[in-house]
């Protein structure tokens, strides 16, 4: 099974008038930027635009789309889990 589904949208920020770049960003805990353009586009369609492909470039499977890594524990981990609160005594 994938991991859990990744918060991330794509912004457009205009560092100057009638310069429009996007940028990628991730929720956690707030927003971290993941990474923006290199160069300024000359609207704000142009740069969403470039801005939805980046995202699409991160995104290994479309149809399920931008994953966290699955955490896999070892039959031993799971165990010194214990019963919700750590490991008995």
């Amino acid at each position: 099974m994938p991991g859990a589904l990744r918060a991330i949208a794509v912004t457009v920020e205009e560092p100057e008038p009638g310069a429009f770049v996007w940028v990628l960003v991730e929720q956690g805990c707030g927003w971290a930027q993941l990474s923006q353009a290199e160069k300024a586009r000359g609207s704000y369609a142009q740069a969403m635009a470039d801005g939805l492909l980046a995202l699409q470039d991160l995104i290994e499977d479309l149809e399920i789309g931008p994953r966290m890594p699955e955490v896999r524990h070892s039959p031993a981990e799971r165990a010194s889990f214990g019963f919700g609160f750590g490991g008995l005594k």
